[in-house]
């Protein structure tokens, strides 16, 4: 059967690197993102063509991509352009775990992986749950604040927030964990106090977690779980990517 399948993949963010990469099509990738860390030594194999709100548009239309992916509202003004310019783009919005798995499938079929996504995507669901058995049983759950801004003050997207949930902690604000948009996530500090969490996990995209800063809140100082020891930094890289680095080092950290 011949393959149709796209050659010339430029990823505009680091999940579809990830997966290509795991799936032995790394040499499809011609293009990749500035913040792209996943698989180790790829950004030294790869031309850097964005950030994450931003492009290289001659850059791009120069690697001839017969496809470009993206990730999220927040590329939907590069994806505009790029289309503009005739190239075929797509993008994803995956916001939960089950999206995850579902996303990392269709890059799998797109790409003529269909096969070996679906195992992989089986794998990384199965290595969640086995982990999620393992913590079941204890005798309490902490009460989690996840931060993923300070300015204004966002609360953790969906899968962040599932993360935790398997990881044995009850979120704060299990009703926005169904609110795609950052923008419908963000709180205040008086509403984060009034939550009286046990521990506060942090993570600012592109932007070094100060975890003493959260005593300094007014009010904030009362807080046990504001105390510099008891917030907990994780990095941006494993957590706040939606794939399989959320799902493995993000999930174990």
């Amino acid at each position: 059967m011949k393959d149709r399948s796209p050659r010339r993949i430029v990823a505009l963010t680091e999940e579809t690197t990830e997966v290509l990469c795991h799936l032995g099509l790394e040499d499809r990738l011609v293009g990749i993102s500035g913040f792209t860390v996943r698989p180790k030594g790829i950004s030294r194999r790869k031309p850097k063509i964005s950030t994450f709100t931003s492009a290289d548009y001659e850059a791009i239309l120069a690697l001839e991509p017969d496809l470009v992916v993206g990730f999220s509202d927040l590329q939907a003004e590069l994806a505009k352009e790029l289309v503009r310019r005739g190239v075929s783009v797509l993008v994803t919005n995956q916001r939960s775990i089950a999206e995850i798995l579902s996303t990392i499938e269709m890059m799998g079929a797109i790409a003529g992986r269909a096969d070996a996504a679906r195992a992989y995507a089986d794998a990384l669901e199965a290595r969640l749950d086995a982990r999620t058995e393992a913590v079941r049983h204890r005798a309490s759950r902490p009460r989690v604040y996840f931060e993923e801004w300070p300015d204004p003050i966002i609360t953790g997207i969906r899968w962040v927030e599932e993360l935790v949930e398997r990881a044995g902690g009850d979120p704060v604000f299990p009703e926005l964990r169904g609110c795609g948009l950052a923008k419908d996530r963000i709180v205040t500090a008086d509403t984060v106090l009034a939550r009286a969490p046990d521990l506060v996990l942090a993570s600012w995209c592109g932007r070094k977690v100060d975890r003493a800063a959260f005593a300094r809140r007014p009010g904030w100082e009362a807080l046990p779980a504001a105390r510099a020891t008891h917030v907990v930094a994780l990095r941006s890289a494993d957590v706040l990517q939606p794939g399989p680095a959320a799902l493995t080092d993000g999930f174990d950290a």
